[in-house]
């Protein structure tokens, strides 16, 4: 409900007048209690009360002035009005006040009220007022009424306690003995599920939780609790939901029924027995009469109790029957009885003479007995074997596959103690007290998957995996184990076999890279590491021309040779392995001297030189090798020594092949600089560090310059000026030549198209071409993508290609020369008599020019013999139309020489050093 259409009848103190409204809030769940009740309100602003009717009769009667009752409601409200200010809207509060009413009566007024405001504030109170005499009143009655009811509860004789919250609060002299507790301090402030058994706390918290309302009950059930001494016992109990001090609560009335749920327990015991016991009990006279027969013996005989009592107990069982016999027989004796349709049932009969007659026990054992025929067959019939181990370590059954596996006949195996059984673990021979069925029997534990080796008596060995434990589990006393166990030996021959492949190449079965690592880093580790560790890298030379040419089934048998060579000239204790393709690598720990390595890493060059005969013919390789060393302090991993091994590898056969070299740290920074250098290369085309300088190339009868070399330069931001003879290899080892072969070209047919036009002048551009450019399947179009671009004409562009690239292969290097030449550009062999190349090889080439090496020119005006052989080149050359030019001019005289022999063109620093193109057209021009 709310406040809205509240007005006041009359006005107060303050003048407002009646019917004005108490406010918006709402009021409902300030609630409206008792008989008499009024609704009342406060501005803090105006300080002034305003109330509904019904105060009057609340505070007094009808007698009371409009002055009397505000002044009253004034005095009762007052910690409210003066205290509630600063709180903000919505917060309630609540007092009891008395006052004395005209007749003199002492009355109590229960006060509620709630601020009530806006964002910026509370701006009054609304309340309701309510009389609770009556309340009061009772409230003496109910404090008598629990002063008796404490006392009840303390003397009950039923232990009560009450908990709070899950925590004990409280409990009564009977709850103090149950619990075992001396003094409530024990008790009081623990949970009450410390006292409560882990078997019945699900349910206790489920009746707890189904407690919604004060005074509901469970019902009773059994609990199991704990005393504090940790012992068990029975309660009946009953939860109530109460409260304590006026919060919520649990009381909890314990029954102890332990005496009598044990009674009650026996006296089920003994009455289901009979009624529900497996077994057929049946009583008789003295005569043989059947006087009582049980629902067991019905489901056994096929008769039912009203047939068979009074009968004949032999008719009823099919067979003669007499209970002192059976006693005669010790009370015990396995016989066969039928059932009422006639079949066979196999009985053991226990018998006990009564005051008046017999009770007999007939345990019909047909399906046990049908059970343990088919388990016979079915454990015969398994190839898993099994055998059962007596309590005195004796073999007491085996079936077939044991008695196969074992390789003994079923009664040599009967009776043989278990322990001369020869089995072996990884370590050795297992000693007979760690046989697995003697530490079966001795701890009842189970041994699962046990992988042993047993020694057959004819010799052999067959590896087994065993499980061994007791036959008769919950009764470990009995010490009976039964052992099975499975013929692995070829499966673990496989896994072997796996293991082995995983860790050998599968050509040489030579350890594998995961091997060589895993033993080098064993041979590192450890305090017994050796003084000195040695890993050689060795690779094979002349092999991929071997693989090539030949196939790969030769080149496999050579690797296979190889690896044998190896292998046969290591010591016993050394490791050889292959890492992929012909690298191969030794580890060895046996040599500690410099002069001892040396002369294994000759050994072993010597062996691989030795000629290889595949298929009728004899082949010969080389190796390369790479050593390297680590002493027994050094830190280095597995992964970092053949690092440094493959580093000292590549360095021998930098240096020539055929022969080793040692790793130092240098030739690690060499390496990590070359590296570097690489990275940086990648990094100058994107960085414009890269620039062409420009040779001249002169005319020798005119002296004029007839075309310009560009000479590709790097200026290293960090090392300045950088080699070719440095860079360009190694832009020749990676996929990076291509990329600087098309930025140079690019650069300079466009610089040179720039000079012709703005010169005016007939010039030629000479660009170099390497072996693997002259690889790439762009290269043609490439060409004919910058003339296109830059408008430099095709003859104006020669494009040299050094002698060895032409002769490394002749029909490639022609195909792509005769595609480039289609373009209309010119074509040069470069460093011409540096090869092996004849003039008549070369007239198959689409060429133009033949440069004539620079060591040739340099001896040209002291030495009459080179002098000679340029004179023989320049004619072999014009004999075939090649217009001849001479590089490495460095003085007039070789100039002169070179124009008496009919030179045609020349260019060296004599004539002219590679220049940036401002400078070199600036002075030509």
């Amino acid at each position: 409900m709310e406040a809205d259409a509240l007005a006041v009848p009359g006005a107060g103190n303050s003048g407002r007048p009646a019917g004005a409204p108490l406010g918006n809030e709402p009021l409902g769940d300030l609630g409206l209690a008792g008989d008499q009740a009024a609704i009342w309100s406060y501005d803090f602003e105006a300080e002034t009360l305003s109330w509904l009717p019904g105060l009057e009769n609340l505070l007094g009667g009808g007698t009371l002035s409009e002055a009397e009752i505000e002044s009253r409601l004034a005095d009762l409200v007052a910690p409210l009005t003066s205290g509630t200010r600063t709180s903000p809207p919505w917060r309630e509060f609540e007092l009891e006040q008395s006052f004395r009413n005209p007749a003199g009566e002492i009355r109590w007024v229960r006060l509620r009220a709630r601020t009530i405001g806006d964002d910026n504030g509370s701006s009054g109170l609304l309340g309701i007022a309510t009389d609770v005499t009556d309340v009061r009143e009772n409230r003496q009655a109910l404090e008598d009424l629990t002063d008796r009811y404490r006392l009840l509860v303390e003397l009950s004789p039923d232990a009560v306690c009450v908990h709070e919250a899950g925590v004990v609060t409280y409990v009564n002299r009977a709850a103090l003995t149950a619990l075992g507790a001396s003094s409530t301090a024990e008790l009081i402030g623990r949970p009450i599920m410390d006292f409560v058994a882990d078997e019945s706390l699900p349910a206790l918290l489920d009746r707890i939780a189904s407690l919604h309302r004060q005074g509901a009950s469970t019902v009773p059930a059994d609990t199991v609790m704990l005393r504090l001494d940790g012992t068990k016992y029975l309660v009946q109990s009953i939860s109530v939901r109460t409260t304590w001090e006026g919060r919520p609560a649990f009381q909890v009335i314990m029954r102890d029924i332990s005496a009598q749920k044990a009674a009650e327990a026996t006296l089920r015991y003994q009455a289901a027995l009979i009624s529900h016991v497996s077994d057929a009990i049946i009583a008789t006279s003295g005569s043989g009469v059947v006087t009582s027969w049980n629902p067991a013996a019905e489901n056994v005989y096929g008769w039912t109790a009203g047939e068979a009592i009074g009968g004949t107990v032999s008719e009823l069982v099919g067979a003669a029957l007499d209970p002192e016999t059976v006693l005669r027989r010790g009370g015990v004796m396995q016989t066969t009885h039928r059932h009422r349709n006639g079949s066979t049932l196999a009985i053991r009969i226990s018998a006990a003479e009564m005051n008046d007659g017999f009770v007999l026990v007939c345990a019909d054992e047909t399906a046990r007995r049908r059970a343990e025929q088919h388990y016979s067959t079915v454990v015969a019939s398994l190839d898993e074997g099994v055998v059962v181990i007596g309590p005195g370590g004796l073999i007491e059954s085996a079936n077939p596959a044991a008695c196969r596996i074992i390789g003994v006949g079923h009664d040599d195996l009967i009776g043989v103690p278990c322990v001369t059984l020869e089995l072996y673990d990884e370590q050795g021979r297992i000693p007979p007290a760690r046989m697995p069925s003697v530490v079966t029997r001795r701890t009842g534990a189970t041994l699962t998957g046990l992988v042993l080796r047993l020694r057959r008596p004819a010799g052999d060995d067959v590896w087994i995996s065993l499980t061994s434990r007791l036959l008769t589990p919950e009764d470990p006393s009995a010490e009976a184990v039964v052992a099975s166990f499975t013929d692995i030996t070829e499966r673990r021959a496989i896994g072997e076999r796996l293991a082995h492949e995983a860790t050998h190449d599968p050509l040489t079965e030579l350890a594998n890279r995961t091997l060589v690592l895993d033993s080098l880093a064993e041979a590192l580790s450890g305090a017994g590491r050796a003084e000195l560790t040695t890993l050689l890298f060795i690779d094979l030379d002349k092999f991929k021309v071997i693989n090539d040419s030949l196939g790969h089934s030769v080149g496999d048998k050579v690797l296979r040779i190889a690896g044998e060579r190896l292998r046969r000239g290591i010591g016993e204790n050394d490791l050889v392995g292959r890492l992929g393709g012909d690298e191969f690598v030794v580890v060895t720990a046996e040599i500690t001297e410099p002069d001892e390595i040396k002369a294994l890493a000759e050994h072993l060059r010597e062996a691989l030189t030795e000629p290889i005969t595949v298929n009728g013919r004899q082949l010969h390789i080389d190796a390369s090798i790479g050593i390297v060393t680590a002493a027994n302090d050094d830190t280095r991993t597995a992964e970092d020594l053949l690092r440094d091994a493959d580093v000292a590898m590549y360095q021998a056969k930098t240096l020539g092949r055929a022969r080793y070299e040692f790793f130092d740290v240098e030739l690690r920074e060499r390496m990590q600089r070359r590296l570097r250098m690489e990275q940086d290369l990648r990094d100058a085309l994107q960085n414009e560090e890269l620039w062409t300088a420009y040779q001249p190339v002169v005319d020798i009868e005119s002296g004029e310059m007839v075309a310009v070399e560009a000479l590709l330069r790097w200026k290293h931001p960090a090392h300045g000026t950088i080699s070719p003879a440095e860079f360009i290899p190694l832009a020749e080892e990676s996929d990076l030549i291509n990329l600087i072969g098309k930025y140079v070209l690019r650069t300079t047919t466009r610089e040179v198209a720039r000079r012709r036009e703005q010169l005016g002048i007939d010039l030629n551009l000479k660009v170099n071409l390497s072996a693997r450019q002259l690889d790439d399947p762009h290269l043609v179009a490439g060409v004919q993508d910058a003339l296109k671009t830059t408008g430099l004409p095709p003859h104006a562009l020669t494009l040299e290609v050094t002698e060895s690239a032409l002769m490394r292969d002749q029909a490639a290097a022609a195909e792509v020369l005769t595609s480039l030449r289609d373009l209309g550009v010119s074509l040069a062999i470069d460093d011409f008599g540096t090869g092996y190349s004849s003039l008549a090889q070369l007239q198959r080439l689409p060429l133009d020019t033949l440069k004539i090496d620079r060591t040739f020119v340099t001896g040209i005006a002291e030495s009459r013999d080179a002098a000679a052989i340029v004179k023989s080149i320049i004619a072999m050359a014009h004999a075939v139309d090649l217009i001849v030019v001479a590089e490495g001019v460095e003085d007039e005289e070789q100039l002169t020489v070179l124009r008496e022999l009919h030179c045609d063109q020349a260019q060296g620093f004599h004539l002219g050093r590679p220049a940036p193109p401002d400078e070199l057209f600036g002075a030509a021009g």
